[in-house]
């Protein structure tokens, strides 16, 4: 299973190593930043857990770009039924936190499912459509939703975890897409999509908690209560708005240091920094993320095999959802779903999961040439 070789040193991808550590060492000075109490010394559970989390999760990426991914196609099973086990334990047992029942404890350690199961969602996707190499009909689209996608949808709707629950459906999409679908049933399910929408918005609306319906609600109209159910989205405007062209100094943000600003280190962490570094470095970090999906783009053109091309696809998909929703939801032109900005939001399993999907990444466009084969 294990490959260690010279080669694959010198032909590990050190961009987007670099990118993501650029982003994660980004990301701490911004939780150090949006945590910190004026006069007081900064909380240093946070910043210095996700330093903590960061060497776990460089030693991850690590291992993972040792083995030749192509394992992962043979245990993609097992590591699906592994999630949907873990998926349902949450639901049974699982600690509850902001209205959420989202994670499992052990000790004094707690872990998110869901955001490992992102990934394991990719890799079971992707190891199924490449032992078919024949472009999906209606029939066959159907069979993997229901065999595949319908069940962990379920679950995570009823955390509730809505966030991971769209990314799921729209991971299933794109990765069909680019495996290949009839340009018929392509036309058919939008069409049937454009027509079933108002039945099936009413059947979500229903099964969303009060705060979820307040989300929603608060991104159509943000000012119908500015300070009740608008406020997040209202107070990461005017944070993102204070920072104009050049920002205001590291440390010199007032909105997460002074409370203003709810989740200020995890779902809005972006407000945070472009209070700080201004448009111009927004613009830095959008060109940091941007070089990170295109080169997992440019890695599944480059893969050598299906399983390696749609997995590379998969992977940059998640990572271009979760940065455009996130970004959305601070700038309010997306409801807030409770999603995280890769590498930079706070949170040690989020921080896993990615380092170990960059991971991947880079075990792909290692192994792209034959002789690794």
């Amino acid at each position: 299973m294990f490959n260690i070789d010279r080669r694959l040193i010198r032909n590990f991808d050190w961009i987007t190593f670099a990118v993501i550590i650029a982003l994660s060492f980004m990301g701490i000075l911004t939780i150090f930043s949006a945590t910190r109490q004026p006069g007081e010394d900064p909380q240093a559970m946070f910043y210095m857990k996700q330093v903590v989390w960061l060497l776990i999760s460089i030693c991850a990426l690590i291992i993972v770009v040792s083995f030749d991914y192509i394992w992962l196609a043979r245990t993609a099973l097992a590591f699906y039924i592994t999630g949907i086990l873990l998926l349902v334990f949450v639901l049974i047992s699982g600690r509850t936190g902001m209205g959420a029942q989202r994670w499992i404890s052990i000790g004094f350690f707690s872990f998110q499912p869901s955001e490992f199961f992102r990934l394991i969602f990719v890799i079971m996707l992707a190891g199924y459509y490449s032992s078919r190499r024949e472009s999906l009909d209606t029939f066959a689209l159907i069979r993997v939703f229901l065999i595949i996608v319908l069940l962990p949808f379920v679950l995570l709707f009823k955390q509730p975890d809505l966030g991971t629950a769209v990314v799921v459906l729209l991971l299933f999409a794109a990765i069909s897409l680019a495996h290949g679908l009839h340009k018929k049933l392509l036309i058919t399910l939008l069409f049937i999509g454009m027509v079933s929408l108002p039945f099936v918005s009413n059947i979500l609306w229903t099964g969303l908690k009060d705060y979820q319906k307040n989300r929603l609600i608060a991104f159509i109209d943000p000012q119908v209560d500015p300070s009740g159910i608008g406020y997040h989205i209202n107070q990461s405007k005017i944070a993102i708005g204070s920072g104009e062209f050049s920002g205001k100094g590291f440390l010199k943000g007032t909105q997460g240091p002074f409370r203003f600003l709810p989740e200020k280190h995890t779902d809005f962490i972006f407000a945070v920094y472009a209070e700080e570094r201004g448009f111009l470095g927004s613009l830095f970090l959008l060109f940091l993320y941007l070089v990170l999906i295109l080169r997992g783009l440019d890695t599944a053109r480059k893969a050598k095999d299906e399983f390696g091309r749609l997995l590379a696809l998969g992977i940059a998909f998640m990572f271009s959802i979760y940065f455009f929703v996130n970004i959305g939801m601070t700038l309010g032109i997306m409801p807030v779903v409770g999603i995280p900005l890769p590498f930079m939001s706070y949170g040690g399993t989020a921080l896993l999961s990615n380092f170990i999907s960059a991971g991947i990444l880079i075990n792909v466009r290692t192994r792209r040439f034959s002789l690794f084969y």
